[in-house]
């Protein structure tokens, strides 16, 4: 991600980030508007950490939770978690303070873990919706074809890809060497935009709408074979009928936090190809809206999992009553009417 000070000459800031030639300059906005930016961030990431603190706790406690959906469940958790405990507190000074004061190796380790934890949150909705996909379409297989030993493998492709990715980009000089005409040289001392030039636009760009296809077919289909399911359930036994069931509230849930994901990043991503070929000409204010807005998404998903899952409301009650550490507490059946 960028921290982009000023396009052009439609702002005046009042001073620079650092007492330098070069340096760039910095926007000071009023103390009160500083300390209701600060708080509403900070709000932001406890929201974050929080939420998915205890989405990772919860799968990791809960015996019954043991599953392989769970599983990505918990490993796309654990990505918004690092990503709100690791990323987001430096992005919000660099975003009220308009600039980066935490020099040049904090700066590629941010851009590094703020691209990984982002391509890894993508990776996993492609792989939840397959798993849906299995679950919905094919149920009768689903069990010995989406084992954990295969959600392990998608976690580890899910996190692997995206490391090796961000670190060729970031820690080799490939993208220096071999696209040095679409690279935009460092406009002044005090900005951190390492990724943001024409070539991240267009490698933005594919690499957001090639998942999102992905999953909105996956979830069409979905949504076809489970309208079908829904007419034939009268047929089924009470247990089948209610695992069925169980099964579709799942793909639903599950289709909600990809349709939320698309709107969040949407934003950004169409903002980072059209600045590509317009030459950036984004207001520093409005990319920031869309960083936040994308970065917003991290917390969603816990809070759908509240009003969606009784299992995750089931948890939560336990947690907040201290019965977790009663010992019979890691068996018991959230699935339970």
């Amino acid at each position: 991600m960028r921290a982009v000070l000023t396009r052009g000459a439609e702002e005046l800031p009042a001073a620079f980030c650092y007492q330098v030639n070069g340096s760039c300059p910095r926007t000071v906005h009023p103390l009160g508007i500083q300390l209701v930016i600060y708080l509403a961030c900070a709000a932001g990431i406890l929201t974050t950490v929080l939420g998915n603190l205890f989405v990772v706790f919860s799968v990791s406690y809960f015996k019954v939770l043991h599953t392989p959906t769970n599983f990505l469940l918990l490993s796309l958790a654990l990505a918004d978690m690092l990503l709100g405990l690791l990323v987001l507190p430096l992005s919000t000074v660099r975003s009220v303070e308009s600039c980066w004061f935490f020099g040049d190796f904090l700066c590629r380790l941010h851009t590094y873990l703020d691209t990984l934890f982002c391509l890894t949150s993508i990776f996993h909705l492609c792989f939840i919706s397959i798993d849906r996909h299995c679950a919905i379409c094919d149920p009768l297989l689903y069990p010995s074809k989406f084992t954990i030993r295969v959600a392990l493998k998608y976690i580890l492709a899910g996190w692997g890809v995206p490391a090796v990715y961000t670190a060729l980009l970031l820690y080799t000089d490939f993208v220096e060497k071999g696209l040095s005409q679409w690279l935009e040289e460092m406009p002044c001392v005090g900005s951190c935009q390492l990724l943001f030039n024409k070539f991240w636009g267009w490698l933005n760009f594919p690499a957001f709408f090639i998942p999102c296809l992905l999953m909105i077919s996956l979830y069409m289909k979905i949504f076809v074979v489970a309208t079908r399911q829904a007419r034939q359930i009268s047929t089924l036994s009470k247990s089948l009928a209610g695992a069925a069931k169980r099964e579709r509230k799942a793909a639903k849930t599950l289709g909600i936090a990809v349709g939320i994901y698309l709107l969040c990043w949407l934003p950004f991503t169409v903002d980072t190809l059209v600045d590509s070929l317009l030459n950036f000409i984004t207001p520093p204010l409005v990319f920031d809206i869309f960083i936040w807005f994308a970065y917003f998404n991290s917390a969603c998903n816990p809070i759908i999992y509240v009003f969606s899952y009784r299992w995750f409301r089931k948890a939560l009650k336990l947690v907040l009553s201290r019965e977790i550490f009663l010992p019979r507490t890691p068996t018991v059946d959230l699935y339970q009417e």
